[in-house]
């Protein structure tokens, strides 16, 4: 596969003067005007040697090339040769980058003077100590130790990079030994984990006899840490494209096993993520040469059954090592490396990766199919000579645009944008969290998300306009454990005559979360282009029992619509009607304003001593409740409006504990404007208050209406919740 690398090019022009009028305002203060220009270019590294000598050809031309993609003649753009033999004397121990992780490289610049990489070979060596047993990382360790001691070349420059718990840069590339070893030597003797491969799911062909046999199927973890390895060499391969020269990453792993095609996106993004930054994978099987026992090693129990006797067993045994080195061999072979399993000696790798990148051609050429189908496309390179043997990736994954992304890779692309720590804004989404109790250690937390209806792309369908967003969110506690998922696709039929490019789109799903704190996170995807937003924002969920007066959020609405269910733990649902949470609090004046809040536990009257002027009036303990609220408009500081004082003196929610407030304010008496609302809470028995207050504004005329999405999110440990 060829390198496949995007370039946006800039020009710049003083064409003002040749521009019509019209398109003035398209100018900048300085008068000139800016055309960007995007081009693919591919790029594929060509080794020619001699066939009878195997010595690399030098001095070819580009001329000397053909180039066909399918085959069908391409015309090369690029041509440039690299020979380690004439690499650049660097500094002694030097280092050409001064970043300290992946996540750097990722989001700056890779190396301030790219020219001083120039022939040389750039080697990443990546321990997956996750997979690896203690022993497997003496193997690669030792065997790392060795080249860099004896085999090391003066034009070879090489970085560290392990995954433990979380991917991390141990070492820039440098040229520096003495660094290289004491990196090196921070892998010898850590405690592998070796988690990567366990029980692969289905019939393991016996039993053991022992509490081996009761080991539950952990085929689904497994699945989500190969993703989790696959993700880790698509990083490391972004943080290197910036570089055109060839990278070759040794990739030391105690193996690697897909689930079925569950893998089968990631695998597909490492890849491709690999071939566009010329990077091969050379994947070594640390485990080395195993010996398979037909009833297995000391590690597990004798086998019941007749597996140990027909077979069974071994095949078993055979199946799932082939299956977890077939994963390494694919990313070897379809990235121009080369696998080594079933071997102690690693020597072989390292002399590979060095003979492999002795010298080589980097041919680039604009690819006459401008067809974004993600299609695989063949490669096949030819030289006007007979006497040479010439080695090239077979092909390439061309670009794919939304439209031809197929679904799994889709869903991969929320989930990585939902795991990156950079927001994106090419669609803006805005979100509101609110709390109300449940119980006395339980709050359920609806949750609203706005996306302008004039980002929404749709699709016309006789009189209604047709479109589908996708919402991808999750909840993490404080210790950055996800104690809450939502994953929805939301399906939108917009009657065209309602004006959609001047409403909002409205998502609600909620959670059940106990008191503390939490880090919200959804990511939303509008399914014409592909455009992504995101937005996160803390959470925090009070304890009310160290509260005086137990007060939950406060719901500004300016619609109620019917909602069937009988009984819903939504708190918004009440009376066969839904509050729909207005998240901008901004209203139309001649529109409703209502108002929803609870308090929790309100004190009670207590019993007092009878007066002498009333003989046979007493105050029982137990009494009735004393709740007294209010709504006041304030402008300028100046109060213009206040509701009427309202009292409760029961509990009307005894299932939760709580006197719920409704007020319903006609806007039509405010003038449009800026207003502050403060909420008056009284709890007249037990002497405590609240005066909370938010911001609302009042506009004249047609503003955005929310139009809540018929969609459900997903309740943990629950069934959906339909707003």
């Amino acid at each position: 596969m060829g390198l496949q690398r995007m370039i946006a090019a800039t020009l710049l022009s003083t064409i003002a003067a040749l521009s019509p009028a019209g398109h003035a305002q398209q100018a900048d203060s300085s008068g000139t005007f800016t055309m960007k220009v995007q081009t693919d270019i591919v790029l594929t590294n060509v080794v020619v040697r001699d066939k009878k000598t195997g010595e690399v050809v030098k001095g070819l031309k580009a001329n000397d090339f053909t180039i066909l993609e399918n085959g069908k003649p391409q015309k090369i753009a690029s041509f440039d040769y690299q020979n380690v033999d004439e690499a650049a004397v660097l500094r002694e121990k030097s280092t050409v980058i001064g970043r300290a992780t992946i996540a750097d490289l990722v989001n700056g610049e890779f190396a301030t003077n790219p020219a001083s990489l120039r022939d040389h070979r750039l080697i990443v060596m990546f321990f997956d100590l996750s997979s690896m047993q203690p022993e497997d990382i003496d193997r690669a360790v030792e065997s790392a130790q060795d080249y860099v001691k004896k085999k090391m070349q003066p034009a070879d420059l090489v970085a560290l990079v392990s995954m433990a718990t979380g991917l991390s840069m141990d070492q820039d590339f440098t040229s520096d030994k003495t660094a290289l070893l004491k990196g090196l030597g921070k892998y010898n003797g850590t405690e592998g984990t070796g988690f990567a491969n366990g029980n692969e799911g289905g019939n393991s062909g016996g039993t053991a006899d022992d509490a081996s046999s009761f080991t539950s199927d952990d085929s689904e973890y497994n699945a989500l840490n190969t993703d989790r390895e696959l993700y880790a060499i698509r990083t490391i391969a972004k943080s290197l494209e910036r570089v055109d020269q060839r990278k070759s990453l040794l990739y030391f792993s105690g193996g690697l096993t897909r689930q079925g095609i569950e893998n089968q996106a990631s695998m597909r993004a490492a890849t491709n993520e690999a071939v566009k930054a010329n990077m091969a994978i050379y994947s070594v099987d640390s485990r080395g040469l195993e010996a398979l026992p037909p009833v297995g090693n000391a590690s597990t129990g004798s086998l019941r059954g007749t597996a140990a006797y027909s077979g069974g067993a071994m095949q078993s045994q055979l199946d799932a090592n082939f299956g977890s080195q077939e994963t390494l061999a694919t990313l070897s072979s379809d990235t121009g490396g080369k696998a080594f399993f079933d071997s102690n000696d690693f020597a072989p790798a390292f002399q590979q990766v060095q003979h492999d990148t002795e010298a080589y051609y980097i041919v680039g050429f604009h690819s006459t199919n401008l067809a974004r189908d993600g299609s695989y496309r063949h490669l096949t390179v030819k030289l006007n000579r007979n006497d040479v043997k010439i080695d090239y990736r077979p092909g390439y994954y061309a670009p794919a645009d939304f439209q031809h992304q197929k679904t799994e890779d889709r869903e991969q692309a929320l989930t990585e944008q939902l795991r990156s720590d950079l927001p994106v804004t090419d669609v803006a989404v805005y979100l509101q969290a609110l709390y109300f109790r449940m119980g006395d250690n339980k709050f359920f937390v609806p949750v609203s998300l706005i996306v302008p209806g004039s980002q929404i792309h749709s699709v016309k369908n006789g009189d209604r306009d047709k479109a589908n967003i996708d919402v991808i969110g999750q909840v993490k506690n404080a210790e950055g454990l996800v104690v809450g998922n939502v994953r929805d696709t939301v399906k939108l039929a917009l009657d065209a005559a309602q004006q959609v490019q001047r409403k909002n789109i409205q998502y609600s799903t909620g959670f059940v979360l106990a008191p503390g704190r939490y880090h919200l996170k959804f990511v939303v995807r509008e399914n014409q282009t592909g455009a992504m937003g995101s937005f996160e924002t803390d959470l925090q969920v009070p304890d009310l029992k160290k509260s005086p007066l137990k007060l939950s959020s406060i719901v500004l609405s300016s619609q109620r619509v019917p909602n069937a269910a009988k009984k819903s733990q939504n708190p918004l649902v009440r009376d066969g009607v839904e509050w729909i949470p207005n998240v901008p609090h901004v209203f139309r004046q001649d529109q409703h304003l209502y108002f929803l809040y609870e308090v929790y536990d309100p004190a009670k009257e207590k019993s007092a001593p009878e007066p002498a002027s009333s003989p046979g009036l007493t105050r029982r303990e137990g009494g009735p409740v004393r709740v007294l609220t209010s709504i006041e408009f304030l402008s300028g500081g100046t109060k213009v409006y206040e509701t009427p004082l309202v009292e409760a003196k029961a509990i009307n929610i005894p299932e939760r504990g709580a006197v719920a407030f409704q007020f319903d304010v006609p806007l039509t008496q405010l003038k449009p404007g800026t207003y502050v609302c403060q909420i008056n809470v009284i709890d007249d028995a037990g002497g405590s208050f609240s005066f909370p207050r938010m911001a609302m504004k009042i506009q004249p005329e047609i503003a955005p209406v929310v139009t809540p999405a018929a969609a459900s999110g997903q309740l943990p440990g629950g069934g959906p919740m339909k707003p």
